[in-house]
Order: structure tokens, then sequence, then C-alpha cells
């Protein structure tokens, strides 16, 4: 079982100046390291129970699919959604929490349990390659949304 990893970026805004690159999938390749493109499938776009399909980047695979739905969409506080592949499901969840004029941004990545080769890859692909890259992400949220003042 893969523990669910928690990251946090502390950025100098209001929840409601960052709720648009977070609750809007769309702009979720604003701050993404790698390529990551959102089609809806059916819906209304960032509503809650809307499907999408995304395509982006995992280590194995540079042109990955997924199919996903929006589970929790509460501005400014919560957007999570969860997709699914032929490996299993996976839970993104970003919580936005205030802080004086700042807001600590928590996104919490809960991945399906490893099967065949990724039982042995994963522990050594988390803390070297998965980890740092969803951080790197953080990290640019946090650029981009204090450089658009």
């Amino acid at each position: 079982m893969v523990k669910p990893q928690v990251f946090t970026v502390t950025i100098n805004a209001t929840p409601e100046r960052i709720w648009p690159y977070i609750g809007d999938l769309n702009r979720h390749d604003d701050w993404s390291p790698k390529p990551f493109a959102i089609e809806w499938v059916s819906g209304e776009p960032n509503a809650v129970g809307s499907t999408y399909r995304s395509r982006g980047y995992l280590p194995q695979d540079k042109d990955h699919s997924m199919e996903g739905t929006v589970v929790s969409s509460d501005a400014p506080k919560r957007f999570a959604v969860r997709s699914k592949d032929k490996d299993g499901e996976f839970v993104n969840t970003l919580e936005l929490m205030p802080q004086g004029g700042q807001t600590t941004v928590t996104r919490t990545v809960e991945f399906p349990v490893p099967k065949g080769a990724f039982v042995v890859l994963v522990p050594v692909l988390l803390p070297t390659v998965i980890r740092p890259a969803i951080q790197k992400g953080m990290n640019m949220l946090k650029a981009k949304v204090e450089s658009s003042a």
C-alpha cells in the first residue's frame, strides 16, 4: 500500500486569488512541470460529477491518458478529482487554508496499490522522481499566482 503523499506550499495571496488556478482543471497545465491537457467528457466543467479525459506525463509514459471525475469543488477551499487508468485509481485533493494575507495550499495524492514491477519501482521512484515533480508543480503554482498580482 502506498501511503498518501502530502505536499504544501505557502502562497502570498488570498484563497480567492489562488482558486482560479486550483478550481479550474484546465488551468492546472499553467503550473504543471510537464505537459497536461484536459478534455471534458460530460457535465459542466469543474462541477462535482463532471467527467474528463486527461493526457499528461508519468515516469513510464510520457503521453499518459486517464479518465476522471470531479469529486469536490468547494470554492475557495477544496478541489478534488478521482482519476483512473489501467493501474488503478488516483485521488488528488487540493485544500486552501488562509493564514493572514497568505494561504497554505496542501495537495494530497492517493496512489493505487502498485502491481507487477511497480511493487519494486515505486519505493525508488516515489522519493527520487514523483515527489520532486509534484513539489515542483506546487512551487510553480506559488510563482504563477504571486507573479499575477
